[in-house]
């Protein structure tokens, strides 16, 4: 493993839950506590792993999950090199919405059911990325409260909002066993009753507590 000097943060759940409305107001908030922070997503990220986004979430072509899983981890692989370990090294805080933990709710969970072959697969590329997050906001919401979003998205939807319903109850339900797997990384923030400003206040909070304990 690298060693980093920054702090890396990701922000992990399903569709609808708020993270991706959240990642640029916690930016914001630690900026202004005089942080430099770099906000970034996946897939996706870098040059290269944005044309394989496009690939992944609006290609015509349906991928097997094998080589979904590995166009996932190749995108991953260059958004690391390229963006997020170099900000790390250079003593910043990465935000980026989803990492790995999605590759492995998405398709280990979601696509292909728990397959333990295919879940193993993640488990392995994961540890060649050799990035490993030092902290993780998993945002949860009721599912009709998502699904109420989602239908208010004026977005074009992409594969994986377009996916039935017990695809994304097997996606949460990963999310839930990948969290319990990892207690220490994870932190769940719901985002069912609370307003926009709250839900800022209390990841922040979050992740100043985390800042501290690094330093």
């Amino acid at each position: 493993m690298t060693r980093r000097h920054g702090l890396f943060v990701t922000l992990e759940g399903g569709e609808g839950v708020g993270k991706s409305t959240q990642l640029p107001l916690i930016a914001d908030a630690l900026r202004d506590q005089g942080h430099e922070v770099v906000t970034t997503r996946e897939p996706g990220g870098s040059p290269g792993a944005e044309a394989l986004r496009q690939l992944l979430l609006f290609g015509e072509a349906e991928l097997s999950v094998r080589a979904e899983v590995m166009a996932h981890f190749a995108a991953r692989t260059d958004h690391v090199d390229r963006v997020i370990r170099p900000a790390l090294e250079a003593g910043k805080i990465v935000l980026c919405d989803r990492f790995s933990d999605s590759t492995m709710a998405y398709q280990g969970y979601g696509r292909a059911a728990g397959n333990p072959e295919l879940v193993g697969l993640i488990a392995r590329l994961t540890e060649l990325v050799a990035i490993r997050p030092d902290l993780t906001l998993l945002f949860t919401a009721d599912p009709a409260i998502t699904q109420e979003r989602l239908t208010a998205r004026a977005a074009r939807a992409d594969r994986y909002e377009q996916a039935d319903h017990m695809f994304h109850q097997r996606v949460r339900d990963g999310f839930r066993t990948i969290a319990a797997s990892d207690p220490d990384r994870f932190h769940e923030i719901c985002t069912d009753d609370r307003d926009i400003p709250a839900v800022t206040k209390a990841a922040t909070a979050v992740v100043n507590a985390r800042l501290k304990k690094a330093a």
